[in-house]
C-alpha cells in the first residue's frame, strides 16, 4: 500500500510521547496539500457512481484495504447500524476520512477538535469516521475511549473494533494515523500524525 511518510515532528508513540514540533510549517504546509488533494481526488470520483443504480454501484465498490468490523459507539444513524462492517458504510457514497485514535494518545484529544470541523463544514460530502484502537495499542481501554469523546463533544460518527491485526493490516506506526478513501474504497494516501485546524479547511 502507499504511505505517506510522517513527519518527525507530528509523530507520536506509545513509548517515545509527543516529539519536539521542529519544522511545523513545512509538516502544516504538507498536510494542506494532501487534504486538498484528498478532496478534489475523493470527489471527483465520487460523482460518477452517484449516477449509477444502487446495484451497479454496490457491484463498483473495490476495498482495497483490508474489511474491518466496526461497533458504533455513536453515529449509528449515519453509518447505518451499531455494529457495522467498512465496507458497508462505503455504500453511502461518500469519500472517508478514517481516524484512527486512542483514549491516552493526547494528539488524538487535540486533533477531535478538527476532525469536527471538517465533519460540520464537509459533512455532506465526505464521511469522517473516528476508530478507537486504544486497546490494540496498549494506549487506553473502550470505555476511557467512550469517556474521552463524551469530554471532548466530538459528534461524527466515531467506533471500535476488536479486530487484533488493524495495526499491521493499515500499517498504523503512530498515533493518531488517519486514511482517506475514495467514495468506491480506493485508499488514497495515509497521514500519521496530528491534523492541525490552521488554514485546513
Amino acid at each position: 500500500l502507499p504511505t505517506h511518510p510522517p513527519p518527525r515532528s507530528l509523530h507520536w508513540g506509545a513509548h517515545d510521547g509527543i516529539k519536539t514540533m521542529k519544522g511545523w510549517r513545512g509538516a502544516r504546509l504538507l498536510l494542506m496539500t494532501a487534504v486538498a488533494s484528498f478532496l478534489f481526488l475523493a470527489l471527483t470520483a465520487c460523482s460518477a457512481p452517484a449516477e449509477m443504480a444502487e446495484s451497479d454501484r454496490q457491484q463498483a465498490l473495490a476495498l482495497t484495504l483490508p474489511d474491518l468490523e466496526i461497533s458504533v459507539y455513536h453515529g449509528a444513524e449515519q453509518l447505518g447500524g451499531h455494529t457495522v462492517r467498512l465496507s458497508d458504510v462505503l455504500t453511502h457514497g461518500k469519500p472517508i476520512v478514517l481516524n484512527f485514535w486512542a483514549a491516552l494518545c493526547p494528539p488524538c484529544r487535540v486533533e477531535m477538535a478538527t476532525l469536527q470541523i471538517i465533519h460540520n463544514l464537509r459533512g455532506h460530502e465526505v464521511l469522517v469516521l473516528g476508530l478507537d484502537i486504544g486497546p490494540q495499542q496498549f494506549l487506553g481501554t473502550r470505555e476511557q475511549g467512550r469517556q474521552l469523546l463524551a469530554e471532548s463533544g466530538a459528534r461524527y460518527p466515531v467506533g471500535t473494533t476488536f479486530n487484533e491485526s488493524v495495526v499491521r493490516d493499515y500499517q498504523i506506526l503512530g498515533m493518531p494515523t488517519t486514511c482517506f478513501m475514495e467514495a468506491h474504497g480506493n485508499f488514497l494516501r495515509r497521514w500519521s500524525g496530528l491534523l492541525t485546524t490552521e488554514k485546513l479547511v
